[in-house]
């Protein structure tokens, strides 16, 4: 079994926890792309078999959320399961301009990490650290918001749609938001609802999820249709398979920093990358996926 599953994250797990439940129904690998918080509910894209592969050119994509943002409060983790830290006075949020609000934040900017994150100092987490009282700097990161909106939910409650780069902290983002209307903030309700191509319409919920079924998963094509493909012969893609850089001499030079290799039958047999205008192996799929991914999409259970 071998592709994306896109799961429907409920609230109160980890996604390491939804791994290992998927894992049980499946007997193959299972990875997770783009981790959500235990509180956060929403798509969470989870690689099975030789799709643990291609992790590294999923990882990159933009994310969509929706959410609720809790004025007047601030917690120590930035979100509702946090400690409250601080506590500030709400305006009246029917007299902001909160279309203008929300194109402030349009664009990109700098954003520092919270501490309560996955992000390691000294390969211990940071999470870990702060558990401990103990604070360390962290570089400002790049990140993008490519939309936001608002809408007042309840007199001390912004509800937002927000599409951004990866990387960003959406807790992080409360917080900036709270600040900007001159009062203190935390992250109240987070669900992901769009990773890259995938939607949360696609998506099935996480224990009523069947193996035998299609509801939720994505080929590793279609995963992959951001890059450009190239078709091999039976030749060709048995040489891709074995690593041979015959094939990658062969390959043209326009086709953009990273592109995939298909055989005859549209099957992916590898991911090549582009460094500095050479080609290389980004990554090689074994043969006995494509048997065994054919037979799982084409089940109708």
């Amino acid at each position: 079994m071998n592709g994306i599953l896109l799961i429907d994250k409920p609230d109160g797990i980890t996604s390491a926890e939804a791994v290992r439940r998927v894992k049980r129904r499946v007997g193959v690998k299972v990875g997770h792309l783009g981790t959500l918080d235990p509180f956060a509910t929403g798509l969470l894209p989870l690689c099975l078999g030789e799709a643990t592969k291609i992790a590294q050119f999923l990882n990159t994509a933009d994310k969509r959320y929706t959410g609720v943002i809790q004025l007047g409060s601030a917690t120590d983790t930035g979100d509702r399961t946090g400690a409250p830290v601080r506590g500030a006075p709400v305006p009246d949020l029917t007299a902001v301009d909160l279309d203008a609000l929300a194109r402030r934040f349009v664009g990109e900017h700098l954003q520092t990490p919270p501490m309560y994150s996955a992000l390691k100092r000294d390969g211990v987490p940071l999470y870990r650290l702060a558990r401990k009282g103990v604070e360390v700097d962290r570089p400002a990161r790049p990140v993008r918001i490519d939309a936001l909106s608002f809408e007042v939910a309840e007199p001390a409650q912004l509800s937002f749609a927000l599409a951004c780069s990866k990387g960003t902290y959406i807790r992080v983002l409360a917080e900036e938001i709270g600040a900007a209307l001159g009062t203190a903030a935390h992250l109240e309700a987070l669900r992901r609802t769009g990773f890259g191509s995938f939607d949360i319409a696609q998506a099935a919920a996480l224990d009523e999820w069947d193996p035998g079924k299609k509801p939720g998963f994505v080929s590793l094509r279609q995963a992959l249709q951001h890059l450009p493909e190239v078709r091999l012969d039976d030749r060709a893609a048995d040489a891709a398979r074995q690593g041979k850089a015959s094939v990658l001499s062969g390959l043209a030079a326009d086709l953009g920093d990273a592109a995939v290799l298909l055989n005859r039958d549209g099957d992916v047999v590898a991911v090549v990358v582009n460094k500095a205008g050479q080609w290389a192996w980004g990554r090689v799929l074994g043969g006995a996926a494509f048997t065994q991914m054919k037979s799982y999409v084409s089940h109708d259970g």
